[in-house]
């Protein structure tokens, strides 16, 4: 074949995956604008992209070493093992919902949308108003909770590599968190074709330190490793609670924390190609390998756990680098927590890219004060850095509360109930309401929806209760869970908004797109 042929026949080849990409994101846009919304974002996430971003916002290793102290204390070897395992068993089933719904309507305004159309017309507006501002609490102070842990890491890598001569103070720390999250602030701001090829490399970091620390722990701990009866089978109960089996369940709150803001597929699924088949995998492959993964690092670090009591008592602020400390000593210690650190760094800007289009959504919706502010996009990212820097800046405020461990502590329950919450919501309706409203996408569970929906909304409500009760028997003030205080706070404020002024104009999503077909069944110009 002559040069110019084989010149020819690549062109023709780019010509076609053009093409291609041309006509889905076409079909992205009008399926887009038959659920209300024309397209604002450059589809540029792929669908490995997608799944990048899933996984890498649960960031696996550094939220199990950040949450190690749950199940230490609620179990020790059991807490830690089989307190991730089985709920993470009944995540999935939630996951799985979700999965449809993303599926079958992909727009970053999810789940209060999803909420919004299952809902009966009499109640749609309050159902979407509801989800919306219980995702938006989870979202915000998500972004806190993450970013604070990783300021703590940094105080226990320099106390660590120290020897204990310098420990720093809450406000050292603040002063930390502050400027992680400035820094998020600029990543976060970035363009659409940025922020997906971050991801990738987000992921590859994620699972290299993940594996590496399952190593490790297996490795160089050698003959010093417990049984593998004790393992998996030594119950320690250091919660202050009588009962073996309540203070067993409080282990739950660690995978709870961790396998959160998969939904996070959902949101960004304006800006994918092929969303309504890439949110659904993104979101069950992103909770799947974070559960797996998580489990044999929970089981690897029993494995290494020779004394509860003593990573219990660290004075270290995470138990987990006491435990790296003690197996693979200072420099080996500091090597891998730098790794963990990276990866809780990337997971906070992962979540804050979530969170800003949650609020650009909601905004869009005119359903959050200075709507009008927080709905912009940018006209050179092409992206809603207005909403990045509100998320920064209330995450900011949020931060204060890590003055005290408790009100800390508190937040981060906060977070898993306001997106747990959120996430009920739609399944409940999908089950209830919405059975025949619901018009199926690509993933589809057929007439496992209903019995899979019903064990999804019962776990989150139990698991929601379960989080607002107090770590220890008998708490004190400075014992005592804040979690109902933050939740409540929201809560009186929107419900407030709403009874006042809100029920009168906020008829749950705004359709800003009239004919669909006629406006996006064309080529953009950039691709022309």
């Amino acid at each position: 074949m002559a040069k110019s042929e084989k010149l020819d026949a690549v062109t023709v080849s780019q010509e076609i995956v053009r093409d291609v990409g041309h006509s889905v994101s076409n079909a992205d846009n009008i399926l887009l604008a038959k659920l209300g919304y024309k397209s604002e974002f450059k589809r540029e996430f792929s669908m490995t992209e997608t799944v990048a971003f899933a996984f890498s916002i649960m960031g696996v290793v550094a939220s199990v070493s950040s949450t190690l102290s749950f199940g230490l204390a609620s179990g020790g070897h059991v807490g830690m093992v089989f307190g991730w395992l089985i709920p993470s068993l009944f995540v999935a089933t939630i996951a799985l919902s979700m999965a449809e719904l993303a599926s079958s309507m992909p727009t970053s305004a999810g789940l209060y949308y999803f909420s919004a159309k299952l809902a009966p017309p009499k109640y749609s507006a309050l159902a979407s108003w509801i989800t919306g501002w219980a995702n938006i609490t989870g979202q915000v102070t998500l972004v806190c909770g993450i970013d604070y842990t990783c300021a703590q890491m940094i105080a226990s890598a320099i106390a660590v590599g120290s020897d204990g001569a310098i420990i720093l103070s809450a406000g050292a720390t603040y002063g930390i968190l502050l400027a992680i999250l400035f820094s998020h602030g600029v990543v976060c701001s970035a363009a659409t074709h940025i922020l997906a090829r971050l991801n990738l490399f987000y992921v590859l970091i994620t699972v290299g330190t993940t594996i590496a620390a399952i190593i490790l722990l297996l490795v160089v701990s050698g003959d010093d490793k417990v049984s593998t009866k004790d393992a998996f089978t030594l119950f320690e109960n250091n919660t202050g609670w009588t009962s073996n089996g309540w203070a067993f369940i409080l282990a739950f709150t660690a995978p709870m924390w961790t396998l959160t803001g998969y939904d996070s597929a959902a949101h960004i699924a304006e800006e994918v190609s092929g969303a309504a088949r890439a949110a659904p995998i993104a979101i069950i492959v992103g909770v799947g390998a974070t559960a797996s993964l998580g489990w044999l690092l929970l089981i690897a670090a029993s494995f290494a756990t020779t004394s509860v009591t003593a990573l219990l008592e660290s004075p270290l602020p995470l138990p987990m680098a006491q435990l790296f400390l003690d197996v693979l000593g200072k420099r080996g210690m500091l090597a891998i927590w730098s790794l963990i650190i990276v990866v809780q760094y990337v997971t906070g800007a992962a979540q804050g890219v979530d969170a800003s289009r949650v609020v650009f959504a909601f905004a869009r919706d005119n359903a959050l004060p200075g709507s009008r502010l927080w709905k912009k996009i940018n006209v050179y990212t092409q992206t809603p850095v207005n909403a990045v820097w509100f998320v920064i800046v209330v995450s900011a405020v949020c931060g204060v509360l890590g003055f005290s461990e408790t009100a800390l502590e508190s937040l981060a329950g906060s977070s898993v109930i306001g997106l747990y919450t959120s996430y009920a919501a739609p399944i409940f309706l999908r089950i209830t309401s919405g059975r025949t409203k619901l018009v199926p996408g690509p993933f589809s569970l057929g007439r496992w929806a209903i019995p899979i929906g019903t064990i999804a909304v019962s776990w989150v409500m139990f698991m929601v209760i379960m989080l607002f009760f107090p770590s220890g028997r008998s708490p004190e003030a400075a014992d005592m869970n804040y979690a109902i205080v933050i939740i409540m706070a929201v809560f009186i404020f929107s419900s407030f908004w709403w009874i006042v002024s809100a029920r009168k104009w906020f008829h749950g999503p705004i359709k800003n797109v009239d004919d669909p077909d006629s406006t996006y069944n064309v080529v953009p110009k950039e691709h022309a």
